[in-house]
């Protein structure tokens, strides 16, 4: 199956939409069945892939398409990040500590713009794992 993201205004994903690979022999003739099948020649489609062959990563609704870098991008999840050029995927500004377990993890702190540490522990009668506070 051939997988096409439909782009709105400023290049945002707004949905992804499935076609057959018999149908979709290229990217031109899937962005073609769309168009047909939606009835608007306007809507622009592009492919997208789940192992990331086509435009770096797979296209989510809220992704952004830049044309430059022929890529999907996701939102930033903090202003502080920075976009990796060559994945396209945010980075924290200093690499998260390698240390995560299930009674340690770190979590990015924006105000701070740091990793804070976050101590858990197991709660037998729950089966989860609640936060030191």
């Amino acid at each position: 199956m051939a997988h096409f993201a439909k782009l709105g205004k400023g290049n945002i994903v707004e949905r992804v939409a499935v076609v057959s690979n018999d149908i979709a022999t290229t990217e031109q003739a899937g962005v073609e069945f769309l168009q047909n099948l939606y009835k608007d020649r306007n809507f622009v489609w592009k492919q997208t892939s789940y192992n990331g062959n086509i435009r770096k990563n797979y296209a989510g609704v809220g992704f952004k398409y830049d044309q430059t870098r022929d890529a999907f991008i996701p939102p930033s999840p903090y202003a502080s990040w920075v976009i990796n050029e060559t994945t396209c995927l945010w980075e924290s500004p200093i690499p998260k500590p390698n240390e995560d377990t299930n009674e340690i993890r770190y979590e990015w702190d924006e105000d701070n713009r740091a990793w804070q540490q976050k101590n858990y522990t197991y709660n037998a009668e729950t089966e989860k794992w609640d936060l030191n506070e």
